[in-house]
């Protein structure tokens, strides 16, 4: 289709302008238009691929936009490789890698989880818990790796949703953080929801998508929904009588909110390493080493793994606990942290 540019949208970004002169034609946000500018299916007045998103079209420019062929309305089966910790008739346990989504969504319809596990499992999987999402009871973040548990049967995935529900899953994270969290930090003294106490800190807010920007939440004073982590720091990184660069902290979900622990780490002033919704990268000391600095800097996603799950099996009631390693990019960046560290503290 042609979209002529309006009065209304000369000067601005290419793919905002784009989305007011498509108005409400369905298929075409903004997030949509941007992603077909980058895959060069957005011809401008030239008859070239228009690639650059930031371009700011003149009014009366017109761009011939390519809409690829509508995808099916139901996942489908992907030969994708999984790494399986454990199978049974009524349910799988996978180690998700970063960067993988967990169900099709839109801008991420094939590649995910649900594909996968549909290759894997067959038509047993087909239509548990619904057509967009069999068998998905939990997810996490497309950039966070670990574990998830998946239902294969719809008496699964009842009896594992109610555990959900009812908080009594067991799940740890091991986060990477900017900085290391503290009783001696005095912004955290009175800071409303935050407590300390031997096992670490409790962090309870109420959570709620951010006002001005759908894609992210936000620690919210009302109207929001309760999100409980409870957070321990492991190890710290950094010279010894300075401030800790960056710690290793074990967070404890009791809800199961959207970006919980990504949230949390933000609202205490230490957001994860690599977080590109909520981490503002703080400049590092002169004389931190070189390679440390590109290490920190270059984390390309936010420093968060799934490691531990443990559940009741929805069917046979019995107790079952999983964990699963950092993966090797996780891992190489705790390495070159604890190398250079002057000391666990």
């Amino acid at each position: 289709m042609t979209l002529e540019i309006g009065a209304d949208g000369a000067g601005l970004r290419l793919d905002r302008a784009l989305a007011i002169a498509a108005g409400d034609i369905p298929g075409l946000s903004r997030s949509r238009l941007a992603q077909l500018i980058a895959a060069g299916a957005v011809i401008g007045p030239d008859g070239s691929p228009a690639r650059e998103p930031r371009r700011k079209p003149a009014a009366g420019e017109r761009f011939t936009v390519h809409l690829p062929p509508p995808a099916p309305a139901e996942p489908q089966p992907e030969a994708i490789p999984l790494a399986i910790l454990h199978e049974d008739a009524d349910l799988v346990v996978v180690d998700k890698p970063a960067g993988m989504v967990v169900h099709p969504a839109p801008g991420a319809e094939t590649g995910t989880l649900v594909n996968a596990l549909l290759a894997h499992c067959g038509d047993s999987l087909a239509g548990i818990g619904g057509t967009a999402r069999p068998g998905i009871v939990h997810r996490i973040d497309k950039e966070t790796s670990g574990l998830l548990v998946v239902a294969k049967t719809q008496a699964a995935h009842e009896g594992l949703a109610r555990q959900f529900a009812a908080h009594s899953t067991q799940r740890r994270y091991l986060a990477v953080l900017r900085g290391a969290p503290g009783r001696e930090e005095p912004r955290l003294a009175g800071l409303p929801g935050l407590s300390f106490s031997a096992e670490g800190i409790r962090i309870e807010t109420q959570i709620a998508r951010h006002t001005h920007d759908r894609q992210r939440m936000a620690v919210v004073r009302g109207g929001g929904r309760r999100a409980v982590t409870h957070l321990r720091v492991l190890e710290r990184y950094g010279p010894a009588g300075a401030a800790p660069l960056a710690s290793l902290a074990e967070c404890r979900l009791e809800t199961g909110r959207t970006h919980q622990i990504r949230v949390h780490a933000a609202h205490i002033g230490h957001a994860l390493i690599g977080d590109p919704v909520y981490g503002r990268p703080k400049p590092l000391p002169k004389e931190t080493p070189e390679a440390l600095a590109a290490a920190l800097a270059g984390f390309g996603r936010q420093a968060l793994h799934a490691a531990a799950l443990g559940f009741e099996h929805p069917v046979t009631g019995a107790a079952l606990a999983f964990e699963a390693p950092p993966p090797a990019d996780m891992q190489a960046l705790l390495d070159i942290l604890r190398r250079n560290r002057a000391g666990l503290r």
